[in-house]
């Protein structure tokens, strides 16, 4: 799995590619957290995703509740389909804000 990053529109924009698992998750909930605890407004690129357990779920779980705690914005962007599957079923999808695209959010905030 590798992790990119980027800013736009004032978000930090984190893009994961390949499996999200319990051998990188540790990796992933570091990230996340660095980047909220700069107090950044966080979007996740799950459009590279090819498989996502319950250990990158937490993860993000992690990082929408400690976005929220601090006030900073928090979404899902590009949620490919194997890790909309597993969202759907632990019913995220109704909990996250997900959108398109960083341009879809990003024209929603506008």
């Amino acid at each position: 799995m590798n992790i990119q990053s980027r800013e736009e529109g004032g978000y930090a924009i984190v893009e994961f590619d390949g499996d999200v698992d319990l051998s990188c998750s540790p990796e992933v909930r570091k990230f996340l957290l660095r980047c909220l605890a700069e107090k950044q407004n966080l979007l996740v690129d799950l459009s590279k995703v090819s498989y996502i357990d319950s250990s990158g779920v937490a993860c993000l779980v992690e990082g929408y509740q400690t976005a929220k705690n601090k006030k900073l914005k928090f979404g899902l962007i590009g949620v490919s389909e194997a890790a909309m599957s597993v969202l759907h079923l632990a019913r995220l999808d109704k909990v996250f804000p997900i959108h398109a695209s960083v341009a879809a959010c990003l024209q929603k905030d506008g």
